[in-house]
């Protein structure tokens, strides 16, 4: 299977080149619809002219019947091909965006983190509203080709009408696209820096509703709001700016096209005072002038939309081009469950070495959060295997040749802050519905009085964040999902610090009970799972300083003793 590291880096050009090839069919098709639609439209003030020419010469129904019939066939076109043209061009918009948005999320969430300096608000910024803009590249190149059939078919009729008429049309079109060409650059540049302060805005904003709970209980949501605030406004002046910029651009286009629409009507009726055109071709000339500025108008449009689209694939390439952290190896874990970490450096750990054996329960007891932080975050291979000193062997492999994938479906680490979805308890428990293990992972997790306290039983709607649940429940729920997965290593890092003291001990049990002969570590200061382990280390100034088993280490440290008791 192609996976997003094996595809080279795409700056942004790349990626509107990518999106215009692959619904080359689909603009093909829009293109012909839409310009139909401005011939169309053209046609129209073409078409009065000439039927008040032939009327003012043959005054009979028949002709006045003949030229209602064309105007029909004209309105008929310009209805059909507008319709059916939009409908091909917005269907290709919208799939080439989910394609995008899809892509990004795929390269946010793959097992390698991508070096990319964004937060995940950022990047949910990206994968949504830029892969949007970016998709509109579909539409606008088609509109722009029409426009222009437009404004030359226009400049062939009044051309054949008078050449000046003509030549007036195609050089002031040439003159407004260039003085339009100028101001869309900076609209470009303006975009591009509104697009970054809105992401860091919605990252700021992210990160405040997730540590919400937390900032209550120091009173700290004063100060993080304000810091959130000071962000919102950069990003309000940014867009104020930038709105400004595009109303110039605006009424830069409006007062232009207008000019240019009076210059021909001008020209148009002096012409017709002279006696050198006639008052059939002064009716087309005077249609003409005013149909002309729509066209125009869009014409002129487009390159803004241009630079937005390609300011937009320029932060998309802003992940999909960033390079991985770390190669991921190829090889897959052994069948097996022991761990080997060699005198690993890395943050607060210094040399730190243990083995666990496979199917043994050991607990590690930090007597710094810290370094239980950093462990965890090596077992999850969060860190790359070249960012800290040592070894680490999973099943007696190297960590540095193993496909993370490979490895995170041998090895769960489940955080102490794991995150609650929307949904159900069932689909957080069971988020991929394979697990034959959920009945015994809510009874180990002591999640059975949540479950039977809803009549819809597993069913139950849960909140995004677990918002509906209280702290011990979402908890509980984390440690279900981690236990129903059933993998052949199990990484806990502080599962019950939110529950009782009388559930952690029945849910300490439990753990031992389920996972017998599986392997399982559990970082913790809990005295109910350090009772429950086969051997307790004592992970102190980041080395292993003691092991035995709580008991043990209880009679005989005295250290110990102060550390974990409550």
């Amino acid at each position: 299977m192609t996976t997003p590291d094996t595809q080279r880096p795409r700056p942004g050009a790349d990626i509107l080149r990518t999106a215009l090839r692959r619904n080359i069919g689909a603009m093909t098709w829009g293109t012909v619809l839409m310009g139909l639609y401005q011939a169309g439209e053209t046609a129209f003030p073409i078409a009065l002219g000439l039927i008040v020419e032939h009327t003012m010469r043959d005054r009979t129904l028949g002709s006045l019947g003949l030229a209602i019939a064309a105007l029909a066939v004209i309105i008929t076109t310009v209805s059909l091909s507008w319709r059916f043209g939009m409908r091909v061009l917005q269907k290709a918009n919208t799939t080439e965006a989910h394609r995008w948005r899809v892509k990004v999320a795929a390269y946010g969430l793959q097992p390698v983190a991508r070096d990319v300096d964004l937060k995940s608000g950022e990047v949910l910024t990206i994968a949504t509203e830029d892969a949007d803009q970016t998709a509109d590249i579909i539409e606008v190149v088609p509109l722009l080709v029409s426009s222009l059939v437009a404004v030359l078919v226009a400049a062939v009729a009044l051309g054949l009408a008078d050449v000046r008429l003509g030549l007036l049309v195609i050089v002031g079109t040439v003159a407004i696209l260039s003085i339009l060409s100028v101001l869309s650059q900076r609209i470009g540049s303006s975009t591009r820096e509104q697009q970054a302060r809105v992401a860091r805005a919605g990252a700021k904003v992210a990160d405040l509703i997730t540590g919400l709970r937390p900032l209550h209980g120091f009173g700290g949501n004063h100060a993080a709001f304000g810091s959130y605030r000071r962000v919102s406004t950069e990003a309000k002046h940014q867009a104020i700016t930038v709105a400004k910029v595009n109303g110039v651009y605006a009424g830069t286009a409006l007062a232009l096209n207008a000019v240019l629409a009076a210059a021909v009507t001008l020209l148009a009726g002096s012409l017709a005072f002279s006696g050198r055109i006639t008052i059939g071709e002064l009716v087309m000339a005077v249609g003409l002038a005013q149909f002309i500025m729509e066209p125009l108008k869009l014409f002129s449009e487009m390159p803004k939309y241009v630079m937005m689209a390609r300011a937009s694939a320029e932060r998309m390439a802003l992940v999909l081009g960033a390079p991985p952290v770390a190669a991921d190896g190829r090889e897959r874990p052994a069948a097996g469950g022991d761990l080997d970490l060699d005198c690993v450096r890395y943050g607060s750990l210094c040399e730190l070495k243990f083995t666990v054996a496979a199917g043994e329960f050991v607990a590690i007891a930090p007597y710094q959060p810290r370094a239980a932080a950093d462990l965890a975050s090596i077992l999850a291979v969060k860190v790359p295997p070249g960012a800290y000193e040592g070894a680490v062997r999973v099943s007696g492999r190297e960590l540095a040749d193993l496909s993370i994938e490979a490895v995170r479906e041998h090895m769960l680490v489940n955080p102490y802050d794991g995150e609650i979805f929307a949904g159900t308890l069932g689909t957080n428990i069971d988020p991929s519905g394979t697990s034959r293990m959920v009945a015994e992972a809510v009874e180990a997790s002591m999640l059975t009085d949540v479950v039977a306290l809803h009549r819809e039983g597993l069913d139950y709607g849960v909140r995004d964040r677990g918002a509906n649940l209280s702290g011990g429940q979402r908890q509980r729920l984390s440690l279900a999902r981690a236990l129903a997965a059933d993998t052949d290593v199990l990484v806990l890092h502080d599962p019950t610090t939110a529950v009782d003291a009388v559930t952690e001990q029945l849910i300490a049990r439990n753990i031992a009970k389920l996972r017998r002969d599986r392997t399982t570590i559990v970082i913790t200061s809990s005295p109910a799972l350090l009772n429950a382990a086969d051997r307790v280390l004592v992970l102190d100034d980041g080395v292993i300083t003691a092991e035995d088993t709580h008991r043990n280490l209880l009679a005989t440290d005295q250290d110990y003793c102060l550390a974990v008791a409550r």
